[in-house]
């Protein structure tokens, strides 16, 4: 069983991924709240772009929440030694 330092160390790292992730949704929400350019070619190249950052999005959301489900389950191990 990993010690508490272990845990906390853990959590630390997956808290900056946590951070991470959402920094990279935040700036693809902020790309997308631009909206289109007016010339056609940049327009063109914003839509072919857009399906990438819709990709992007959708696995950062996954392991996002996958992070945060780790963090909760550190927090309740944590929680655990200290009530045991």
């Amino acid at each position: 069983m990993p010690s508490e330092t272990e845990l906390s160390t853990r959590k630390t790292q997956l808290v900056g991924r946590r951070d991470e992730l959402l920094e990279r949704l935040n700036a693809i929400k902020k790309d997308y709240g631009r909206g289109l350019e007016a010339d056609l070619e940049e327009q063109a190249l914003q839509l072919e772009n857009s399906e990438v950052l819709t990709e992007i999005s959708r696995v950062t959301a996954e392991e996002l929440s996958k992070v945060e489900q780790a963090i909760e389950r550190l927090d309740e191990a944590i929680r655990r030694r200290h009530t045991a």
